[in-house]
């Protein structure tokens, strides 16, 4: 057992205290055994009991440790936070490389998704000229969804020679995601009072009805500023239903961030600004290489981990696998 790790967890830090004052125990009795034979009898006995203190000690910290476990599962399953999530991903700096960037993130979440057999439906999309993402909103529903994912919000930044670039120069731009549980208990309940609601035109496919009807639906949250778009869904009513699904995931989460932050001290938020200083990952393309700055740790293949093969990122993350970080 890793006791400095035992000693951060509050759920443990005392009996990791215990076992560190065995250890020392039984140092001193191991150094009076050899030192004098007359003795070796008493600290034998002494040396038992150590030993037999310690191994109840550890076993109350493991199943404090496995009870955490199940429990943080119980609680992540009980709120149906396990498989249906929201994931929205915007661009941040760097202008039309960080809309394709952004484009790049949701389509490996996509290609992961057919990987997991899970279901992928798009419930809003903001493009730029040249097919990038200005913002988009995804619906993904399968086992472990969230479990799988939830490590991804952030700023993620990409650094590479954009097909644009005449000089040759490497640019650095940002793309940020964000993930919402969607609970089959909700918790938090809107006042209709506080909605603002807007319809429009839906674009893209769905025939001579989607363009000719109001289908599109977007709600405001007055208190909050929040803003959530549906527009995929065939009816004005389906999509005023998911607009206002996703609204209630966000003032969730909301809520629960603003409770954290009373034990757990200052978060940042899920989005944040989308500036370069705030980073979790790095996908350097010239070196093949990504990086968690989280738990420093590099890999390699971009090209494969782009095509959706990015379950090792998340199994580390998940795990708290840490390495040395690459610049």
């Amino acid at each position: 057992m890793n006791l400095d790790e035992l000693k951060k967890n509050h759920n443990t830090s005392y009996l990791a205290g215990i076992l560190e004052r065995l250890n020392r125990e039984e140092e001193q009795v191991r150094e009076m055994m050899g030192g004098d034979d007359d003795l070796h009898e008493i600290a034998s006995q002494e040396l038992k009991s150590i030993q037999e203190q310690r191994e109840t000690t550890e076993k109350q910290i493991q199943d404090i440790l496995d009870n955490h476990e199940l429990n943080a599962t119980k609680k992540l399953e009980s709120k149906g936070m396990a498989n249906e999530i929201v994931l929205e991903v915007r661009a941040g700096a760097g202008g039309d490389e960080a809309s394709l960037f952004a484009w790049e993130l949701a389509h490996m979440y996509e290609l992961f998704s057919v990987i997991k057999g899970w279901q992928w439906k798009t419930n809003y999309e903001s493009k730029n000229e040249l097919g990038g993402y200005k913002e988009a909103s995804f619906e993904i529903k399968g086992k472990d969804v969230y479990k799988m994912l939830r490590y991804e919000t952030g700023v993620h930044r990409v650094q590479r020679v954009p097909a644009t670039e005449k000089n040759g120069r490497v640019h650095t731009s940002t793309a940020s995601v964000a993930v919402l549980p969607i609970r089959k208990k909700v918790l938090f309940k809107i006042n209709p009072a506080d909605l603002d609601m807007e319809y429009s035109r839906s674009g893209g496919k769905g025939g001579q009805n989607v363009n000719k009807v109001e289908t599109a639906v977007r709600l405001i949250h007055k208190p909050t500023g929040i803003d959530v778009r549906s527009t995929n869904e065939r009816s004005q009513l389906a999509n005023r239903e998911k607009a206002l699904m996703i609204l209630t995931a966000k003032l969730q989460q909301l809520k629960e961030e603003e409770e954290a932050k009373k034990y757990a001290g200052v978060r940042k938020d899920q989005i944040g600004t989308g500036d370069r200083s705030e980073k979790i990952r790095t996908y350097n393309f010239s070196q093949d290489r990504i990086t968690d700055h989280r738990i420093k740790k590099s890999w390699h293949n971009l090209p494969k981990i782009m095509g959706g093969y990015i379950e090792e990122i998340f199994e580390a993350l998940q795990s708290g696998e840490t390495g040395e970080e690459e610049e």
